[in-house]
């Protein structure tokens, strides 16, 4: 089962967040960084993330925009100039709507960007549109056979 990755930095979207993937019937493992830079750190396979088989890299990455020490789009470009990070799924879930943030997103690299919706029950209903697109449907790339 492929891992997911959740950078977020608020506790409270993170715990939200949790309980709505839960609810949504999302079995991959979960992997949560709180900052930009723990996000690379992770992706990268260095520091406390060297051990792959604890930390394997995920095959989806949530990401915030608005992360302290490193924002979600200086992660997200970072990620798009690795070879080996380029096809990892990157969903962008952040609170703004800025029609700027959403343009430079995509322009990084984004797969998706959704806005966080304003209750649980929408998060949830989210959450399992995440499951059954890219989880259930979605066909991953493999290493060369």
């Amino acid at each position: 089962m492929r891992t997911l990755l959740l950078v977020e930095d608020n506790p409270d979207d993170l715990f939200i967040m949790k309980r709505a993937l839960k609810a949504a019937c999302v079995s991959n493992p979960l992997h949560v960084v709180e900052d930009g830079q723990q996000a690379i750190d992770y992706l990268d396979g260095i520091g406390e993330f060297q051990d792959r088989s604890r930390y394997p890299l995920p095959a989806l990455v949530f990401l915030d925009l608005k992360l302290p020490l490193k924002s979600g789009l200086e992660v997200l470009r970072w990620m798009r100039s690795r070879a080996d990070l380029k096809t990892i799924v990157v969903v962008v879930l952040t609170s703004s709507e800025h029609p700027s943030d959403i343009n430079s997103a995509y322009s990084a690299g984004a797969n998706s960007y959704l806005v966080k919706p304003p209750t649980a029950d929408d998060l949830i209903q989210m959450a399992k549109s995440f499951r059954w697109y890219w989880l259930e449907y979605n066909r991953f790339e493999t290493a060369p056979v």
